[in-house]
Order: C-alpha cells, then sequence, then structure tokens
C-alpha cells in the first residue's frame, strides 16, 4: 500500500518549485496527504469493508479540503497541488503521472448503479484550476484541460481542452518544437498556443480579409494606371452584393 511513497513525494518535489523537501511534503501538502488516506480508504473499499473506507474518506476530506471516493483507482506519481475543493468520483480512474489542481471536478452524469459513470484519466493528463470533467468517457494520455473548462466528451491524446462546453486543440506543429521539458509538464495546463479555437478561427478570417482588402485595392490602381474607370463599367458586369452575399451563406 505504501511501497510507492518515496516516488510519490520525489515526483512532487519534481513538479512543484515550492517543494523544497521530503519533510515538508509529508507534513504540508494536503494532496498528498489526501492520496496517503485514500489508498487505506480504497483498501478498505476492496475488503467490502465499504462504511469504514466511506467514514475514513470523510475524515480525509475534512482533513484536507479534498474528496476522494474510496472507489476510486489513482495511479502512481498522481500530484494533486493545493487541491482544496477536488472530488473524485466513486468510479474515476486516474493514470499514473497526472496532476491535478485545485477545484477540479471529476463528477458523473449517470444515476446508475454498478456501472462506470466517472471519467479516466490515462497517463500524464494536466487538469487546470476549476476544470470539471463530467461522464464515462476518456482523456488521452499528456492531454490537457485548461482552468475552468468544462469537459463532456472524450479527448485524444496530446490535445487541450478549454472553455464551457470545452472544445478541443489538437497539438501544433509549434507545440513539437517545445522543449523536452514543456512537452513533459506544463503548470495549469498552459501551453504556448492554447488560444481558443474559435478565436483562431475569428483571426484567420480577419487576417484573410485584410490580404484581400490591400490585393483587391491593387488591381483598382493597376485597373485606373490601365485607363479603365470603375464607374464606366457595363450595368450587367457589375458584381451584386446582394446576389454575392446570397452565394456565400
Amino acid at each position: 500500500m505504501f511501497r510507492n511513497l518515496r516516488e510519490d513525494i520525489a515526483s512532487i518535489i519534481e513538479r512543484d518549485p515550492a517543494a523544497r523537501n521530503t519533510w515538508e511534503v509529508l507534513t504540508c501538502y494536503p494532496g498528498f496527504q489526501a492520496i496517503l488516506l485514500h489508498r487505506v480508504s480504497h483498501w478498505l473499499w476492496r475488503k467490502r469493508l465499504r462504511w469504514l473506507g466511506r467514514f475514513l474518506s470523510h475524515l480525509a476530506r475534512i482533513f484536507t479540503g479534498i474528496e476522494i471516493h474510496p472507489g476510486a483507482v489513482i495511479g502512481r506519481r498522481v500530484f494533486i497541488d493545493h487541491g482544496y475543493g477536488v472530488v473524485i468520483g466513486e468510479t474515476a480512474e486516474i493514470g499514473d503521472d497526472c496532476t491535478i489542481y485545485q477545484g477540479v471536478t471529476l463528477g458523473g452524469t449517470s444515476l446508475a448503479q454498478g456501472r462506470k459513470r466517472h471519467p479516466t484519466l490515462s497517463r500524464g493528463v494536466i487538469v487546470g484550476a476549476g476544470a470539471k470533467i463530467l461522464g464515462n468517457f476518456t482523456v488521452g494520455e499528456n492531454a490537457k484541460v485548461g482552468s475552468n473548462a468544462v469537459v463532456v466528451r472524450e479527448i485524444p491524446a496530446g490535445a487541450t481542452a478549454v472553455g464551457n462546453p470545452a472544445r478541443i486543440i489538437m497539438p501544433s506543429e509549434a507545440d513539437q518544437g517545445d522543449d523536452a521539458a514543456t512537452r513533459l509538464f506544463s503548470s495549469y495546463g498552459i501551453t504556448l498556443d492554447a488560444d481558443d479555437p474559435f478565436v483562431k478561427a475569428l483571426r484567420g478570417l480577419i487576417n484573410n480579409a485584410a490580404t484581400q482588402d490591400t490585393q483587391l485595392k491593387n488591381i483598382k490602381q493597376a485597373l485606373e494606371s490601365a485607363g479603365i474607370d470603375f464607374e464606366k463599367v457595363p450595368e450587367k458586369d457589375r458584381v451584386d452584393p446582394e446576389q454575392l452575399g446570397k452565394l456565400v451563406e
């Protein structure tokens, strides 16, 4: 039950620059303490000592501010940073090397007992502060969930989810050029290319419109230099803006 204690502490020191030594992690990190107590309550849960497991998880919530159902499965080297307000449901599964920040909810959307109702986080997932991941689906390996995102569908491996409801940003070529440390871990799930996809689309449309405007001005200047007057273009050859608008609707 406690055989992974040393590597858990080492992973916290590696990912949190505020962690100075083992003693500080043991005594001052509620996320570490919550996972430690969860291992005991989970063991009791598997031994069918259900009430005792629930009661221990209840005490852990009072002590740490982190609520983890004893039925949840948590892997190795999982780091709950700060942690206050984190809620992890009964059938949730968290893979190795995941990082979860304060206010995160791994919740269920079904009332069916005995079925998996909560999400599965694959290896290396980072969930930003206040994010809500709701339902029975999988978040792919090394995916990132932005702060306050509300995720209700599967996230592919390596992707980033932002917004409410969450929209998926796939990794770009720029991400591939990041240094190894950035690809391995990024605090709060923030990446250099984490703009909302709607914002990216609007930016592209605006840039395209500006480029076309410049090209039209150049065409107009060239036509005027050739002695062609726009006002003398035959009526039948003129572009009808309303008709053009209908074509692109």
